[in-house]
């Protein structure tokens, strides 16, 4: 007499069946995905080297960063890159000084003094500045911080600095409160419940023991609002100005990397020029910078971390 196998059994080797075909075609499927990443990352440098090596070749890297004046689209025709570096530092000291108080200050409350109503009410109305297209952010300095700027010191332009600096840096406190937040957070309570059992108050025991104990994270996101300040565009392309100057005087127009590459590729330029060459040569010099403070982050992360 025959024997039929149980219908759970035959269930069982089914269901090993696309168990093993899953296993088989998802990890294709992720390297896949993240080698887009890579690849994208691989020819956004490819691009940038070749154009950039093209450019040196006509024009001398000794000229790029040595000479203190930059006017690439009218004769005399010059390739300084200082202008545009001190313009973006400007900005973006200006925007630094504004948001890690601000930032960091508000970390502390939502992390040590806020409720977990408040906290729930709280962060997610900080975290929409995040969200708010940074063309309005540059119209809200072109129409509103300006003329409050121009009021108290009325010898400012138009096209400045200094608004450009303060509403980048209200662009980024979500940015800076958010992540030293959650590094706060992730400090354990037993540090803070000693701490409370020796008589420290609560202000004490936010600056003495949370802070220094989530110094990485804090660090880190200083870092990292530091490098997103520099590769701000729209902002400081409607308020700050297209003034190439090499000035640390905050009321005057200036130019930063960004706004000077929307400029150009806004423009008549002809492809293969001197000029649309320096666009890939400015580019070049903002990515090096960004890329040297983004490792800056990551070596401060594990340099200072604390491990509970």
């Amino acid at each position: 007499m025959n024997q039929q196998p149980p219908k759970s059994s035959a269930r069982l080797d089914l269901t090993k069946g696309k168990t093993s075909i899953a296993d088989k075609i998802m990890p294709v499927l992720l390297f896949l995905c993240a080698s887009v990443s890579v690849l994208t990352t691989i020819g956004i440098v490819y691009t940038l080297l070749s154009e950039t090596i093209s450019f040196f070749r006509i024009v001398p890297i000794q000229e790029f960063f040595g000479s203190l004046k930059w006017s690439p689209l009218i004769n005399p025709k010059s390739f300084g890159i200082w202008p545009l570096l001190s313009g973006t530092m400007l900005i973006t000291i200006i925007a630094i000084i504004v948001a890690v108080p601000i930032g960091l200050a508000s970390a502390i409350y939502l992390s040590e003094y806020a409720s977990r109503r408040v906290r729930k009410i709280v962060k997610p109305i900080l975290e929409v500045l995040a969200g708010v297209p940074t063309i309005v952010y540059g119209y809200f300095a072109l129409t509103f911080i300006t003329p409050i700027v121009r009021s108290i010191f009325p010898d400012t332009g138009v096209f400045n600095a200094l608004s450009a600096g303060i509403v980048v840096g209200i662009m980024i406190i979500p940015m800076i409160s958010s992540l030293s937040e959650d590094a706060m957070s992730a400090v354990p309570d037993s540090l803070r419940n000693g701490a409370y059992a020796l008589g420290a108050t609560r202000f004490e025991v936010a600056t003495k023991i949370v802070v220094p104990a989530a110094l990485s994270g804090i660090i880190a996101s200083f870092v990292l609002a530091f490098s997103r300040a520099i590769g701000e565009t729209m902002i400081v392309t409607v308020a700050a100005g297209s003034t190439p100057n090499l000035t640390a005087n905050p009321l005057e127009s200036i130019q930063t990397m960004t706004a000077y590459i929307v400029q150009v590729s806004m423009g008549d330029i002809p492809h293969g020029s001197v000029e649309y060459g320096t666009i890939f040569a400015v580019g070049m010099t903002l990515f090096v910078i960004t890329l040297v403070l983004n490792m800056l982050a990551q070596y401060v992360s594990k340099r200072f971390r604390e491990e509970y």
